[in-house]
């Protein structure tokens, strides 16, 4: 490894570590080498959200992520240029990671910058895909996987962490003229955006929000499969992702429609203790081709 190259993954892994990601505790469960790809693929992904958010007008964030995009597909040409590509594109070519993963997610961004709501289910799981699920499919390349069994699975986790996201950030997104819970919906509950924006709390928002928590709820079961595809770290950071993730969404379900209290969040010792459980946990052996599919997260054993 060149020094360009080292100091951008190091780069990369200051920039995780900063960010104190819900994730980033989850990457010590891996080896170094697959740990530095996992900090490359979160600096990138930061980037790309940084973008997304920035206070800066519309038009000025539409131009900024347009040259991203550039610098991203000169980098797959062999033009790295920053701190972050270098990094990105060597684990891109490591671990094979396809490369319209990695531009669906500037794709996912580009949405964000134009749409403000979505009217059905169908077109929000579209945007889900881009921004989440593309994620996790280019997170099993650098895990490692035995099966393209494990495509569908690490797409619906992938749509059960962006739907928990959703539920968690409702009322700060609203606030930004952002409502990504489909229109249809909150019309089925009787719940009208300017009710959200109100911070209203009845019983309609909590029969809605139990309505898409269940939803997530169904995604966390369909991706309970992965598992028996991965490798055997890949098994053990996947379970302390989704058990951090789910943490959130049963904090959620607690709240019961809550808007008012402060953002759902795991705590640091809660993250650490996940990860420790993982650390130690005994993978599943993979026989995919004899073994059923498992329907829980404790499909793996644990010491």
């Amino acid at each position: 490894m060149n020094d360009e190259l080292a100091q951008s993954y190091a780069y990369c892994q200051k920039l995780a570590r900063n960010a104190a990601s819900n994730f980033y505790y989850c990457f010590y469960l891996l080896p170094r080498e697959k740990r530095l790809a996992m900090c490359a693929l979160y600096a990138y992904l930061r980037e790309t959200d940084d973008i997304c958010d920035s206070p800066a007008p519309l038009a000025e964030r539409q131009v900024s992520l347009q040259a991203w995009r550039e610098q991203v597909e000169a980098a797959f040409a062999g033009e790295s240029r920053g701190p972050i590509l270098p990094a990105l594109a060597d684990t891109a070519r490591r671990y094979q990671i396809p490369r319209e993963y990695l531009l669906d997610v500037l794709d996912g961004v580009q949405m964000d910058l134009e749409e403000r709501s979505y009217e059905t289910f169908a077109e929000l799981e579209a945007y889900c895909y881009r921004v989440a699920s593309v994620v996790g499919l280019a997170c099993i390349h650098i895990w490692g996987f035995t099966s393209q069994a494990a495509i569908e699975p690490a797409i619906k986790c992938g749509l059960a962490f962006q739907l928990t996201n959703i539920l968690r950030d409702l009322e700060e997104d609203a606030q930004r003229g952002r409502i990504y819970l489909p229109l249809e919906d909150l019309a089925r509950h009787s719940y009208t955006p300017e009710d959200l924006h109100r911070r209203t709390c009845d019983d309609r928002l909590r029969s809605l929000l139990r309505y898409e928590v269940a939803r997530a709820e169904a995604f966390y079961q369909e991706a309970a499969a992965l598992p028996q595809y991965l490798h055997p770290d890949g098994q053990r950071v996947l379970g302390a992702m989704i058990d951090t993730y789910h943490a959130l969404l049963v904090e959620i379900r607690r709240r019961d429609g809550d808007l008012c209290g402060e953002r759902v969040r795991v705590g640091r010792w809660k993250k650490l203790s996940i990860a420790l459980r993982w650390m130690l946990a005994r993978p599943r052996r993979n026989e995919v081709a004899a073994a059923s599919p498992i329907t829980s997260v404790e499909g793996m054993r644990t010491r």
